[in-house]
């Protein structure tokens, strides 16, 4: 009987290409495939490191049609790192699917510890970090006012992740639902040339990215709620 292979997920930098720890190197080194979210970006990283690895692409918009190939690659004794644009794969990116599937088919599944976004800005914050909720991208239409309003009342710091071209929309709504003297800190382009963090009210937010038009990946770091009447 044909041993079973193993999923291996790989963080990769979120920015600064230093930013890959040498077991993530090894394994992509030693692995027999390496599955990508893009693999033009994965490519790029490779070139750096002079690894040369066949590629499979693995995104969000195939992984319902690819996940039950890729098991079958897997149960033939298959060793598959599985890699991201940037950061964890299966944080705000694709993974769970076939995590899951691993699981159901008793493959074993590795994941190193390395780069995510939300850690550092949350650390940096200077926010609570004893207890935080992570809300990844919030809903853009249905459901989203129903998890601002869970928000308004969580005691807990919130994390979540934004693109430039919603921030403004956002940051809006979140005041609506919040509160404008709400406090909070984002951070952009983190381990990267340009990084930045703006800390301030959810008001003050508005204004700041009103005069400097957004940039970059962000992740907001929100405080929680500290009304002790609710």
């Amino acid at each position: 009987m044909e041993e079973k292979g193993k999923l291996i997920l790989v963080p990769t930098p979120i920015g600064n290409l230093k930013d890959i720890t040498l077991r993530a190197l090894e394994i992509l080194q030693s692995c027999d495939i390496i599955l990508a979210e893009d693999t033009r970006n994965t490519g790029q990283l490779l070139k750096h490191y002079s690894i040369d690895k066949p590629m499979q692409s693995y995104h969000t918009h195939n992984e319902h049609d690819k996940y039950k190939d890729v098991i079958h690659q897997l149960n033939a004794g298959k060793t598959m790192a599985m890699v991201t644009d940037a950061g964890t794969p299966g944080i705000s990116d694709p993974g769970f699917l076939i995590v899951r599937a691993c699981i159901e088919e008793n493959i074993k599944v590795e994941c190193l510890p390395g780069a995510t976004a939300l850690i550092p800005a949350l650390v940096k914050s200077g926010m609570p970090t004893d207890r935080f909720i992570f809300e990844g991208f919030i809903p853009v239409k249905k459901g989203r006012k129903t998890r601002l309003e869970q928000m308004k009342l969580d005691y807990r710091t919130i994390v979540m992740y934004e693109s430039p071209y919603k921030l403004l929309t956002t940051l809006k709504d979140l005041a609506l639902a919040l509160g404008d003297d709400r406090k909070v800190s984002i951070s952009r382009e983190l381990s990267k040339m340009f990084e930045e963090t703006f800390c301030g009210t959810l008001q003050e937010a508005q204004i700041h990215f009103n005069k400097k038009a957004p940039k970059g990946e962000f992740v907001i770091v929100i405080q929680g709620n500290t009304d002790e009447t609710n």
